[in-house]
């Protein structure tokens, strides 16, 4: 997603012990982040798990990228109707509809209109009219949008991305990895992860093992005046918290609920988090640098 969401809020470094002598490191880009990828392996082996991670990459940007104009969602957006989805673009929207349902509409991809309306000075009343999940058919065989609608995924998409990574490397036998695609798994082993938010720097930190974090940082970008790009579907109303981070056992709902919970108060993220699978909990920045821990 060439133009970035959020705010890159993490930092990432081994726990306790110093990286194992034979961990290698590798950054890139892509989907509109700077990733990295850090695995115990030779030399020769980690240069197969790299290649292998590249070219899944490059499968998630023909799917899911808004900026692509030949990409299978551009493609949803242009026509309304995406016939025969491709297995991993109809696994993330079922998903999309989930965490739709969890969190009570916060999440919602139809906002696309919104954003490139309030972006590009257009008639954000119209755009605003557009923005309905319950809109969007889904079936096996096609995907339709309702008139006018569009969708953006870069709330979910590099956490979905993320995990595709982490299980595609897990199943080729490396487990001892940390995975960056905009969001971190960390796998194997235990890692220190840092949460940093724009205006505060490092505000916390958190050990984990097998399971992942993802960050959203309403204030790392606006789109007019005091419009955070982080949008709330029910409202213009300013996001509640500075940063919010979501640690799950996978990427894509930690991706999906550090979106939703921007726009969510204390006492709403904690009834989200006793509905959500895979176990989450948040880490919430007040405006003035005060942290927030919410658990089921």
């Amino acid at each position: 997603m060439i133009n970035r969401r959020r705010f890159l809020a993490i930092s990432a470094a081994a726990l306790a012990t110093p990286a194992a002598a034979r961990s290698i490191h590798w950054q890139g880009y892509a989907m509109g982040a700077e990733v990295s990828l850090t695995l115990d392996a030779t030399p020769e082996d980690a240069q197969i798990a790299i290649s292998r991670v590249e070219r899944l990459l490059k499968r998630c940007e023909e799917m899911f990228s808004l900026y692509d104009p030949n990409s299978v969602l551009s493609e949803l957006n242009k026509t309304g109707l995406l016939r025969n989805p491709p297995r991993e673009m109809l696994d993330l929207l079922r998903i999309c509809g989930q965490a739709h349902r969890v969190t009570k509409g916060l999440f919602d991809p139809t906002v696309q209109p919104l954003w490139a309306a309030l972006r590009q000075g257009g008639d954000v009343n119209d755009a605003r009219s557009l923005i309905g999940w319950e809109r969007v058919s889904i079936t096996a065989e096609r995907v339709r949008l309702d008139n006018g609608q569009a969708l953006t995924l870069n709330g979910i998409a590099q956490g979905y991305a993320t995990d595709l990574v982490a299980h595609a490397l897990k199943q080729a036998g490396w487990s001892s990895v940390l995975v960056n695609i905009g969001e971190f798994y960390a796998g194997g082993r235990p890692w220190t992860m840092g949460i940093a938010d724009p205006l505060h720097g490092l505000v916390e930190t958190v050990a984990l093992k097998n399971r992942a974090v993802a960050t959203s940082s309403p204030g790392a970008m606006y789109l007019e005046g005091t419009q955070s790009h982080i949008l709330n579907p029910d409202g213009q109303d300013p996001a509640l918290w500075s940063t919010v981070s979501v640690t799950a056992n996978t990427t894509t709902w930690a991706d999906a609920l550090s979106t939703a919970f921007c726009h969510a108060n204390a006492a709403e993220i904690s009834r989200t988090l006793t509905r959500s699978p895979d176990n989450p909990t948040a880490i919430c920045v007040q405006a003035d640098g005060t942290i927030q821990s919410i658990k089921t």
